[in-house]
């Protein structure tokens, strides 16, 4: 067992506790059997849903027994947005999103040994339960008065759009959560996001109501925020999604790459599982040298290892390099290199053509005239070819997978040309 208080502490993991000496002797104690819970209110996870299942990883291997709730029932309602109500879905719709979270959840945990970790849905102790059951076992032990401070129904309460009675009664539906985890596998202690403070603590009153006797903890993680006071994990296309097919392996890993040198080290020390030694010497690296963003290319390189296998972190690698001259980019498999070039600004053509011609279609130059001094200044590339002549063209067997073109202007501006296929 190992101090995971001060851990979470110095990590930048720890916002809030019940009673943060009840806790931290009950996790010295140990083991502890905790829950985090999830929400299939989409198809997938974003990386703001990271912090919590890499601090679930960390608590597990600091000894204590995870329980990874996917919530087929809570998913069916939503936990109440701070602006507007949410958009339902079909019970059909949230169990197939319930069988894709379980799938991204599962590779973070370990599911054997004497910590081993548990998966488990809320549909199973929710979904038969009548209406006048919920009411008089759950309902009965909750005051209005209290429900209605909770910050995201008061919130709610001071829009124009109100709150439906079915998002007010999530708390009691959370609470439960917590009750049937601590009757069913022991669990004491619940995490997640500081948001979700009010949610954390109607299970610990329904629990001492119920269960006087219980010794229960809540504990409660920072918000991810930007520097630059946008929200984290957030892009010009959207969130940045964990399933690849909603964010590409090569996107998922330019989103780090790109972090604001001010955000790094937090982010780091949150998300890596780099010891401290580690981080500080590349905190040190990042301060002494920030153009050589040292310490976002470690993160990138782990957290897509993690979240998308070892193979595909080397192939975004490779690709990444291979934009900008630095390895062979007929080299790079169709789908890496396609959604490498997704990311750069490019155009459609029916056919190749003139290469000053494709400079200016897609604004690497702002001109064909631009163009063609771009190419007498020796500072035009076509897949990492220099350009020579003004009047050069493109020939068919210059596409790469007979599609793309690599652009580039001087050594980081880039674009990409797709070359119409039949």
């Amino acid at each position: 067992m190992t101090d995971i208080v001060d851990e979470l502490k110095w990590r930048g993991l720890f916002a809030q506790s019940t009673d943060e000496d009840a806790l931290r002797k009950a996790l010295a104690d140990g083991p502890v059997t905790f829950y985090c819970g999830f929400d299939p209110t989409a198809p997938s996870l974003h990386v703001g849903h990271l912090v919590q299942v890499l601090t679930m990883r960390r608590l597990q291997l600091a000894g204590h027994r995870p329980l990874a709730l996917v919530g087929g029932a809570t998913g069916q309602i939503g936990d109440p947005k701070p602006t507007a109500e949410r958009t339902l879905n079909s019970p059909e719709t949230v169990a197939a999103w319930v069988e894709r979270v379980r799938s991204q959840i599962e590779p973070f945990l370990i599911f054997e040994g004497g910590n081993a970790a548990t998966m488990v849905n809320n549909l199973d102790w929710i979904g038969g339960m009548s209406a006048i059951e919920f009411l008089r076992d759950v309902g009965k032990h909750f005051r209005v008065n209290r429900m209605l401070n909770k910050d995201s129904v008061a919130r709610r309460l001071e829009s124009e759009q109100g709150i439906s009675y079915t998002e007010f009664s999530y708390q009691l539906l959370q609470g439960m959560d917590f009750l049937e985890l601590y009757r069913r596998h022991g669990c004491v202690l619940q995490q997640g996001g500081s948001d979700q403070w009010g949610n954390l603590t109607a299970g610990l009153d329904l629990i001492h109501r119920l269960e006087p006797d219980a010794q229960v903890h809540a504990l409660a993680t920072p918000l991810m925020t930007k520097a630059d006071g946008t929200k984290f994990g957030k892009t010009e296309g959207g969130a940045v999604w964990l399933d690849p097919e909603m964010t590409t392996p090569y996107a998922f890993y330019q989103f780090w790459l790109n972090v604001d040198d001010r955000d790094i080290s937090r982010y780091m020390r949150i998300l890596s599982f780099r010891s401290r030694e580690e981080l500080e010497e590349l905190e040190a690296v990042t301060e002494e040298r920030p153009q050589a963003r040292t310490a976002q290319r470690a993160l990138a390189e782990e957290l897509t290892t993690l979240v998308h296998g070892a193979e595909q972190c080397a192939a975004v690698i490779a690709a990444s390099k291979a934009l900008f001259g630095q390895g062979e980019l007929a080299e790079l498999d169709e789908a890496t290199l396609a959604a490498a070039l997704s990311e750069l600004p490019r155009a459609r053509v029916a056919e190749a053509g003139l290469v000053v011609d494709l400079f200016a279609e897609t604004g690497l130059a702002p001109s064909k005239s631009a163009a063609r001094r771009t190419v007498k200044e020796g500072g035009a590339y076509v897949n990492n070819v220099k350009v020579t002549a003004e009047d050069a063209a493109v020939a068919a067997g210059d596409l790469l997978h007979g599609r793309w073109l690599v652009l580039r202007r001087g050594k980081r501006n880039l674009a990409a040309v797709e070359v119409a296929v039949g």
